[in-house]
C-alpha cells in the first residue's frame, strides 16, 4: 500500500466512525428521552443500559476496523482501560446491592483475564525481535 491509499483509507474510517458518532448521538438522545418518560429509578437503569450498549457498539467497531500495525498499541490501551474497569468493577463491589456485588465480581474476572492475556501477547511479540543467541 502506498501512503496515498492509506491516506484515502484513514479519510474513510474518520468519515464512517463521524458518522457512527452522530448515530450513536442520536440514539441516547432518543433513549433519554424515552427513560424521562417513565420513573425515576427505571430512567436511571435507562441511562446506563443506553451508555453501556453504545460503549459495546463503538468498542466492537473501533477494535475491530483498526490496522495490524496499529495492534500493540491498542493491546496497551485496552490493557489500561481494563485497569480502569477492575477499579471501577471493586467500588461496584463494596455495595451492599447482591446484584452489584455478583456483576462486579464477574468484571473483576473478565478485566483481569483481559490484562494477563494482553501483556503475554505483548511479551510473545516482543520476543520476536529479540536476537537469538548462537
Amino acid at each position: 500500500m502506498n501512503p496515498q491509499e492509506i491516506a484515502e483509507g484513514a479519510a474513510r474510517l474518520a468519515a464512517m466512525a463521524d458518522e457512527m458518532a452522530k448515530a450513536a448521538a442520536l440514539h441516547a438522545t432518543q433513549a433519554t428521552q424515552a427513560a424521562l418518560q417513565t420513573d425515576v429509578h427505571s430512567s436511571a437503569f435507562m441511562s446506563l443500559f443506553t451508555v453501556f450498549v453504545l460503549a459495546c457498539f463503538v468498542g466492537y467497531y473501533v477494535v475491530w476496523r483498526v490496522t495490524p500495525a496499529l495492534h500493540s498499541p491498542l493491546m496497551a490501551v485496552t490493557n489500561a482501560v481494563s485497569s480502569v474497569i477492575i477499579v471501577g468493577a471493586l467500588i461496584a463491589t463494596s455495595t451492599d446491592v447482591f446484584a452489584s456485588k455478583l456483576l462486579g465480581f464477574f468484571a473483576v474476572i473478565l478485566a483481569s483475564v483481559n490484562i494477563f492475556g494482553g501483556f503475554i501477547v505483548t511479551q510473545r511479540m516482543l520476543s520476536m525481535f529479540k536476537k537469538k543467541q548462537k
